[in-house]
């Protein structure tokens, strides 16, 4: 197997973006991060698209040819795959891109990923996304994405004694670092009052601890880490990708306050870079829902199970931390265009080692990780990255 780099990184503002198809943001991503690795589109050897639901959402699916067609592709037939993993679609595509690099399928790929999610009515966004959880035991009684997501939370306050207010901090941490980045949905600041005196959505959850539907595209170029050098004066390697999955509904795991898929995806993708975590200093973390954020800082193994609550009740996880989460903002504050999210994710890491992150730069990180989910947890997606000098 080859080490594998990321060679060049694109993304597209998130938000409410009504006058902008998903053809043109998508070739917006694609294009930027093409033209960052110093490639033209003839060097490429495949496309790996995330994307959770377009033909919910837009009525439109095949839609790797579809991109290709409309970025000029289509005569260089190019293998053009779509891949669906709820929330974590645009991780599991960059798995996909990463183990053909990797293998020598191919030298050079394109990983995208995009969501246009806001054309249709808000309630309809809701039952589109809710199809991620099980429809036979969870949504066809009524269970949407967030009434399963404050069970959780509900149960998490039973047998840690968690408060309110302690997962609530992880919606103004989001919104903090989100006031930094242009690309953001959401770029304004908020107080944990705010959050607690939200109107509710699913108790404990008020509509604060939960991110928006957004739309966006976010794209990254791969290749072998040999040639990296002559595409960019900074590679980025991927030293670890690691999927694992677990039950679909949450009344049929282990423990509901445990998502043993980030639990076993970590576990391996620690192990193949021979890590430890306290080694990450930089974490892009699955933060949907604010329990979401602090489930994943135990499940990684950043603080010690049920302990989530009591760390951001003790520390920032700011700039200044020992670990900052979520510098882009978060699934919160940034958006979750759910196709998107997991490479967007990346595209911030790669922005901090590389030293680019401008006003919400990171000082002094060289190691760091992404985090991905799809559903209330059953699939999950962790991605090492580091700098190479």
């Amino acid at each position: 197997m080859r080490d594998v780099a990321v060679l060049g990184v694109g993304q597209t503002r998130f938000g409410e973006l009504w006058d902008r198809s998903f053809r043109e943001i998508g070739i917006e991503a694609g294009f930027a991060a093409l033209t960052q690795a110093k490639l033209g589109s003839h060097d490429l050897g495949a496309l790996y698209l995330g994307n959770m639901a377009s033909g919910a959402f837009l009525d439109q699916e095949h839609i790797a040819p579809l991109i290709l067609d409309y970025a000029g592709l289509a005569p260089h037939h190019l293998p053009g795959i779509r891949v669906e993993a709820g929330g974590a679609s645009g991780a599991v595509a960059l798995h996909q891109a990463y183990l053909a690099v990797a293998s020598g399928a191919h030298d050079f790929v394109m990983v995208g990923g995009a969501e246009k999610m806001t054309d249709v009515p808000e309630d309809l966004q809701l039952a589109i996304t809710s199809a991620a959880a099980d429809q036979e035991w969870e949504t066809v009684f009524g269970a949407t994405l967030p009434a399963l997501w404050a069970l959780i939370a509900r149960r998490h306050m039973q047998e840690y004694g968690t408060r309110r207010e302690d997962f609530a901090r992880m919606s103004v941490l989001a919104h903090e670092m989100g006031s930094k980045n242009p690309r953001a949905h959401f770029r304004n600041r908020i107080t944990l009052d705010q959050v607690l005196n939200a109107p509710p959505v699913a108790e404990p959850l008020g509509m604060l601890d939960c991110a928006p539907s957004s739309d966006g595209a976010a794209a990254l170029v791969l290749g072998p880490l040999e040639k990296a050098r002559r595409y960019t004066d900074t590679p980025i390697r991927i030293a670890a990708s690691e999927v694992a999955c677990d039950t679909l509904a949450v009344q049929h795991r282990r423990d509901p306050t445990t998502l043993d898929a980030t639990v076993f995806a970590a576990r391996a993708a620690f192990g193949r870079a021979g890590w430890d975590p306290k080694e990450i200093r930089l974490a892009e973390i699955h933060d949907a829902y604010s329990i979401s954020g602090l489930l994943a800082l135990e499940d990684l193994g950043f603080v010690a199970k049920g302990a989530g609550g009591s760390a951001l009740r003790d520390r920032s996880f700011g700039p200044g931390d020992t670990l900052t989460v979520n510098s882009s903002g978060g699934l919160k504050a940034q958006g979750q265009p759910f196709g998107a999210v997991g490479v967007a994710q990346v595209v911030e890491l790669v922005e901090q080692l590389r030293g680019e992150a401008k006003e919400r730069q990171v000082s002094g990180v060289t190691r760091a990780l992404s985090h991905n989910l799809g559903g209330t947890g059953a699939t999950a997606a962790i991605h090492l990255l580091e700098r190479t000098n």
